[in-house]
């Protein structure tokens, strides 16, 4: 004898095994074990329960009615029914997250765009305000040293806006004592003041001076160009210093940077103020360079906070040791200017405060949104100093030296790749190659549909292989 048992487990589907005959009794004859009978009552009305259902989905298979997917029969449906029912509020909630998600990214594209053209355009003020300076006051030590004294004012400027963002109040001492734990565990000394300090103070005004003699010596554009290739520079400095990542994209970045340089040389022949300007340009990108890597092995990822102090702390450093030097250029003639009062303090005070802008976004702008958007800002200063050159200077460029700076700029773009860019892109390529055999495995499906509803309207019945 046959007997059927249902199994229900998370809606699967009647399965039928075979039993040994349990009485060999005839039929309509009275029997000793009433139990057997009971059980095989009850199978049968398990059969009645559920066959009805397992006769439906075979029919629907077999005739491929309308793209019959298995599960949703009658009673499929109804137990759909019921568990979409107990889930709208998770599907809600995920829909809010989701949807504040979209908004915060958004935000945050938006604020990056935002700081992009701020750190673009204060770099290009500053570059013309330099050139506009030198008309009056040819200095550019004095200059670097004035600017570099605004430092101080990045802290308060940190804290007020640390006042007006947080919950939780702290007094400036309390502060800067605890941004003051970058330069240890004990706080600031004057030992460690001075050790942790001269080696970037003297850099950042090296950078700073060798930049602003450039100017003397070549465009705006020129200039901002090359400063580009500290970018190339710092990647190699990590490479053989901090031991970071090799890169062969980084590498051929590079190269293009060194090929951009040597061509920006040829352009007017290797000899004259073009090539002393070149000389002073990549030599201000290289002490970045080299400013960038040390504080990235001595200091870490130091939070905004602290990053603050330590610029500030700079500021003290150049005011208290470096004010001398200014004397001695003065004193020797190097660099002499008349009294105070002659100074252009307008265009000296309106370039100090652009530096500080840019400096303040830069390092803002690494905190609060993507650091790639910051150095987009930084190459956008290229065509801006450019469109500056033409329409105010009228400046005419070489055709050697636009593609050197197209090349420097490109390789500076190559050089914001991130690591794992190789697999990213292959994963990237891998999801689209998906999603179109995705997609034309439906339009497979829905054609075979159309064929069997055409079928079936002509009086004939699809039956599929599989």
């Amino acid at each position: 004898m046959i007997s059927t048992e249902s199994v229900l487990e998370s809606g699967d589907q009647p399965c039928i095994r075979m039993e040994p005959v349990m009485n060999t009794h005839l039929p309509g004859k009275a029997t000793q074990t009433g139990g057997s009978c009971a059980v095989f009552m009850d199978g049968s009305t398990k059969v009645t329960a559920n066959g009805v259902h397992d006769i439906e989905d075979r029919i629907l298979r077999i005739t491929g009615y309308y793209g019959y997917n298995p599960g949703y029969s009658s009673h499929r449906r109804g137990d759909g029914s019921e568990s979409q029912a107990d889930t709208p509020g998770s599907e809600t909630s995920e829909e809010s997250r989701s949807y504040q998600a979209c908004t915060n990214t958004a935000l945050k594209v938006l604020g990056g765009l935002l700081l992009v053209l701020g750190v673009s355009s204060s770099w290009v003020g500053t570059t013309q305000v330099v050139k506009l300076t030198f008309q009056s006051f040819s200095c550019p030590f004095f200059i670097s040293w004035f600017s570099s004294n605004w430092n101080i004012l990045f802290f308060p400027i940190y804290y007020s806006g640390l006042v007006v963002t947080a919950r939780e109040k702290q007094t400036p001492i309390q502060k800067f004592r605890e941004c003051s734990k970058l330069f240890g565990e004990d706080g600031m000394t004057l030992k460690l003041f001075v050790k942790r300090t001269a080696p970037f103070s003297i850099l950042w005004t090296l950078t700073n001076y060798l930049y602003l003699m450039a100017l003397k010596k070549l465009t705006a554009t020129d200039v901002s160009a090359l400063y580009c290739c500290h970018k190339a520079f710092v990647f190699l400095l990590s490479w053989i210093v901090l031991k970071d990542r090799f890169m062969g994209v980084r590498i051929v970045a590079a190269i293009m940077a060194i090929t951009g340089i040597v061509m920006m040389a040829y352009a007017d022949g290797f000899h004259g103020d073009s090539f002393v300007g070149v000389a002073l340009a990549v030599g201000s990108a290289s002490t970045s360079a080299l400013y960038k890597v040390l504080f990235k092995m001595f200091l870490g990822s130091a939070s905004l906070g602290e990053v603050a102090h330590f610029l500030s702390t700079m500021g003290f450093f150049n005011l208290i040791f470096i004010s001398c030097v200014p004397l001695i250029l003065y004193f020797t003639k190097v660099e002499h200017w008349g009294s105070l009062s002659s100074l252009p303090w307008g265009y000296l005070c309106g370039m100090a405060g652009l530096w500080l802008v840019f400096n303040i976004l830069v390092h803002v702008g690494v905190v609060l949104t993507y650091p790639i958007l910051i150095s987009i800002g930084t190459l956008l200063s290229v065509p801006g100093n450019a469109a500056v050159d033409v329409l105010k200077h009228e400046v005419i460029f070489s055709v050697v030296r636009l593609a050197a700076t197209c090349i420097i700029c490109l390789g500076f773009l190559l050089l914001l790749l991130p690591e794992e860019w190789d697999s990213v892109t292959l994963r990237f390529l891998a999801n689209i190659a998906d999603k179109k055999s995705e997609e034309h495995g439906e339009e497979l499906t829905e054609s075979s549909v159309h064929t069997r509803s055409r079928s079936r309207a002509n009086g004939t019945v699809s039956i599929p292989l599989a």
